[in-house]
């Protein structure tokens, strides 16, 4: 019988390369039925932070255990939505990011960045100035007469965020669905032979991350004891609830690298950094030149670095929508959603596990490092590698007095046990009144 916790985490420690002896670390235990889901959506996120621990334990030359609580798991995973300001609940979702009817499906946006916004309006028309509710009622009239790709591509043409919803085997069937699932979960590389830096100090990480995924995996290398300055453009931080969500732990400073003067000073930081983690779209920085000799380099993606959607932006909630997730959980009148950004938070996690475990051996080996991971690999990994429930296992078929019946197969099980049981119900009061012989 397959034991989820454990398998779960097996099969991420060994894409981490990690030491398989590692896993009998690990204790389990806390509050279950958590993040309920058609998708195991549980038992990702428990192996996600089982692992950042174990590389984190490997890392330290610690002997364990390691603890594993699923209430505290869950509900790391739906940090946001716990964060209070204040008092004030946090704004996760503007008006514009949600679900919309299109001619011949649905369409989700994703608009809570105001450059995003205003892309959206104009990709289909609605003007800038409109108040709130009134540009809610004028983007469903515009979405509503076009079809639902053809929104996705005007949208993201304008520099805008919108996915059409796809089935699973739409999704697999898509030049960008083919390529994610080509690709492993996750990569690591050894660059060269460049000798690891060497510290005198706490870790150093350069932190270019935006949203959650990112900004988780830099916060738990601050829980650490990593140094994490995280580095913004002036001109657009990153969202202040986001920020005081993941922030914890780290400084953070504006830097414009188009100027000459702040490109010397991230040069500088980047020199003396042990590690780097990106999360902009892929190339958005390339010409920045980041290589650095000895550097572990971390970056992270919606959709992978590669296919026809590579350099395309994307969040967690349009992955969802994508991959065939929000049919899966959804109904047949609506889409659905996991019950966290569970591809944001446990692509966090590895994240942070995969640099931790890029240190470990970089210390031994030395080398410059390299790990990519991307929200839609996490997703094909959610849907395809982990053991899923499906009652239809535990069904069974039978012809009988009453016709014929579909029904449960016992849990009893044990070896040399009873498959089933010897007869189908009968007709009620039909049998004589007397033991078998």
């Amino acid at each position: 019988m397959d034991n989820t916790p454990r398998s779960g985490t097996e099969l991420l420690w060994s894409a981490l390369g990690g030491d398989p002896a590692l896993v009998d670390r690990l204790e389990y235990g806390g509050t279950s039925g958590l993040l309920p889901a058609r998708l195991p959506v549980m038992d990702l996120a428990r192996a996600a932070v089982a692992v950042c621990s174990l590389a984190a334990v490997e890392h330290a030359g610690l002997p364990g255990p390691v603890r594993v609580d699923d209430g505290a798991v869950a509900t790391a995973f739906v940090s946001e939505r716990h964060l209070r300001v204040d008092g004030r609940a946090p704004v996760n979702f503007a008006p514009l990011s949600r679900f919309w009817r299109a001619a011949d499906g649905w369409v989700r946006t994703h608009a809570n960045y105001p450059h995003h916004r205003v892309a959206l309006l104009a990709a289909l028309g609605v003007a800038d100035s409109v108040e709130a509710g009134s540009a809610v009622a004028a983007v469903a009239a515009a979405i509503g007469e076009r079809k639902a790709v053809e929104v996705e591509s005007a949208v993201y043409a304008a520099g805008g965020l919108a996915v059409a919803l796809r089935t699973p085997s739409e999704w697999a069937e898509h030049p960008q669905g083919r390529e994610v699932a080509a690709r492993p979960l996750l990569s690591r590389e050894r660059l060269d032979e460049a000798p690891p830096r060497r510290r005198s100090g706490p870790l150093r990480v350069l932190d270019l991350t935006r949203v959650i995924a990112g900004p988780v995996a830099t916060r738990t290398l601050a829980l650490l004891g990593a140094d994490v300055l995280r580095i913004d453009p002036p001109g657009n931080p990153e969202l202040p609830d986001q920020h005081a969500d993941t922030g914890v732990g780290k400084r953070t400073a504006a830097l414009d690298l188009e100027r000459p003067s702040d490109r010397r000073a991230f040069d500088e930081l980047l020199s003396s950094a042990d590690v780097l983690v990106t999360g902009y779209r892929p190339g958005a920085l390339d010409r920045f030149d980041l290589d650095r000799p000895g550097l572990v380099t971390a970056r992270l993606s919606a959709w992978g670095d590669y296919g026809p959607w590579g350099e395309r932006r994307g969040f967690d909630s349009l992955v969802q929508v994508a991959t065939g997730i929000a049919v899966t959980e959804g109904s047949a009148e609506e889409p659905g959603a996991l019950p966290a950004q569970a591809l944001d938070h446990g692509t966090g996690y590895l994240l942070a596990a995969a640099v931790l475990r890029s240190l470990t051996e970089q210390r031994a080996e030395g080398g410059s490092r390299l790990v990519r991971l991307a929200l839609a690999q996490t997703g094909h990994w959610l849907t395809t590698a982990l053991p899923r429930y499906e009652p239809e296992r535990y069904l069974a078929e039978s012809e009988g007095p009453l016709g014929r019946l579909r029904h449960a197969l016992s849990p009893v099980s044990y070896e040399g046990g009873p498959t089933g049981w010897s007869r189908p119900p009968g007709v009620a009061g039909a049998d004589a009144p007397e033991w078998r012989g």
